[in-house]
């Protein structure tokens, strides 16, 4: 088959002129909701997106942690410092002096990674001391209160790190102060020590590679384990499908729940439930095929016996009666037919296979009256309809309601004795829709109103021809639309040997808006 046969390439004149055939069309790209994913994949990722977002939360958080791990110790040595220089600083004859010697001022400056810098300021913000350019705290930064404070700063745009004090150079004016509030305030000199960050950030760097290193190294063992712990988890999944694989097309027994984990076990149920009734559907189909093919037996016998007794005979009147009996068997056959494939068809079109439509009940049932008016006339039987004063509607579909009410007064001619009547009645109880067809036959005794719906059931002691799938076809079509079927004796005939059949369909509530079932 070449591409033109294959539907690939567009037949000669279907292309605009001066353009070549496409050697090839691509497919329509598959749906996003019809790929099949992985369950491994998608615990796989649920488990390593929370991970790998949280690890660099991680990294963020250690190194302000470190930070703040690191600031602690220097920040103590800081505070030492301008303590030592604030014991230094006098006011002599009105004037601050620091004994501060040179060898004092080179063990203060030392330091072989930061550079230090220190201020001593009098009352009124003059240089007393130290280096000019380290910057004096704002007014509401700390309290002159003779405490250590710190701040954060920078000299020549390098962030420095500064501890500051204010030292108060009259200790007995500063008591009387405090006992008369008329006093003036006490005066106080700012000493400062302040350091860059150096050292600050090599500690800090140490912490974080301490701690993101083992990471590094953790992490992909931590991966491996997931990985590993995924496939152990799921290692049940992979036997049950060996299990499920290993079975032959016709074992349909329950899988055993017991060796499967308790997470799987509902899905196993569901499993076996469908197994079940997978099982239930063959073994009908079974059945349906064994009595079709029972039932069928005999009107084909029946049928090839009289053909050949017409070949035999010679006297035209006894060919003509073989004829009209070859006639019967094809007629009965044809309507056990007929009603195989009308149950069929009703068995085969579940509740969810349905387009169910607001229908009015009386008119549909008129139609279909009318259709058996004929068949009433060679039986002699007075076919009715008793209408409602108001227009019964329900949820369903026509074609198998009309199917059910077929059969129905199909059933009904057939049991009834010439001179006898079939009334079909349309009406409202309540809020229920019935469905009533009664006729003046033998009846059916209550012992055997439940077995009447069986396939192929015919009651004894009965003459009238049928195949016993009229009321099967009922049954079933009557259950797709959640209709109940009674039977009682008909109240409207008196005879003891006719007292007569009622079959009552009570129908649901329609919903306000059509249904569709589908």
């Amino acid at each position: 088959m070449n591409d033109r046969d294959a539907g690939l390439v567009p037949p000669d004149s279907a292309l605009p002129a001066g353009l070549h055939e496409p050697l090839y069309t691509p497919p329509n790209p598959e749906p996003e909701a019809s790929i099949q994913h992985s369950l491994f994949g998608e615990i796989l990722d649920w488990m390593l997106a929370p991970l790998l977002l949280l690890w660099p939360m991680s990294i963020a958080i250690t190194y302000l942690v470190a930070k703040s791990i690191a600031n602690q110790p220097f920040d103590h040595a800081l505070e030492d410092r301008v303590t030592v220089l604030a014991q230094q600083v006098r006011e002599v004859d009105g004037a601050i002096a620091t004994r501060l010697p040179g060898s004092a001022r080179d063990i203060l400056r030392a330091d072989d990674v930061d550079s230090v810098y220190f201020q001593i300021r009098d009352a009124g913000g003059g240089h007393i001391d130290g280096d000019r350019e380290l910057p004096r705290p704002r007014d509401d930064e700390g309290d002159k209160d003779g405490a250590v404070h710190f701040r954060n700063d920078a000299v020549h745009g390098t962030p420095v790190r500064v501890a500051y004090l204010y030292v108060n150079l009259d200790p007995f004016h500063q008591a009387d102060a405090a006992a008369n509030a008329d006093e003036p305030a006490a005066r106080k000199a700012l000493v400062q020590v302040g350091e860059t960050l150096d050292k600050r950030a090599l500690l800090a760097n140490e912490i974080i590679k301490g701690v993101i290193l083992p990471q590094f190294i953790i992490l992909p063992v931590i991966l491996a384990l997931v990985w590993f712990a995924l496939s152990r988890g799921l290692s049940p999944l992979a036997e049950l499908q060996e299990r499920i694989r290993a079975r032959s097309s016709d074992d349909l027994s329950p899988i055993d729940s017991r060796q499967v984990p308790e997470e799987i076990s509902p899905l196993v149920g569901s499993l076996n439930d469908m197994l079940g009734r997978l099982a239930q559907t063959i073994d009908m189909q079974k059945r349906f095929i064994a009595d079709a093919a029972h039932q069928m037996k005999t009107p084909l016998a029946g049928m090839r016996m009289q053909s050949e007794l017409a070949l035999r005979q010679v006297d035209p009147d006894e060919i003509h009666r073989s004829l009209e009996q070859l006639a019967k068997s094809s007629e009965s056959a044809t309507r056990l037919v007929n009603q195989l494939l009308a149950l069929a068809r009703a068995e085969n079109q579940p509740h969810a296979g349905l387009a169910f439509e607001e229908i009015e009940l009386g008119a549909l049932a008129v139609s279909v009256v009318q259709d058996w008016v004929q068949a009433s006339f060679s039986h002699d039987i007075d076919l009715g309809y008793e209408p409602h004063d108001e227009p019964v509607t329900i949820a369903g579909n026509a074609m198998m309601l009309r199917e059910l009410l077929s059969n129905l007064i199909d059933n009904a001619l057939r049991y009834t004795p010439a001179g006898g009547s079939v009334t079909v009645r349309v009406r409202r109880d309540g809020e229920h829709a019935l469905l009533e067809v009664e006729d003046t036959g033998p009846g059916i005794a209550p012992a055997e109103r439940a077995h009447v719906f069986e396939r192929f059931y015919r009651i004894l002691d009965n003459s009238a021809s049928g195949s016993g799938l009229g009321l099967a076809i009922v049954r079933e079509i009557a259950g797709q639309h959640n209709a109940e079927v009674d039977i009682f004796n008909n109240p409207r005939s008196h005879s003891k040997k006719f007292p007569g059949s009622l079959f009552r369909l009570t129908f649901p509530p329609p919903a306000s808006d059509p249904i569709d079932a589908a």
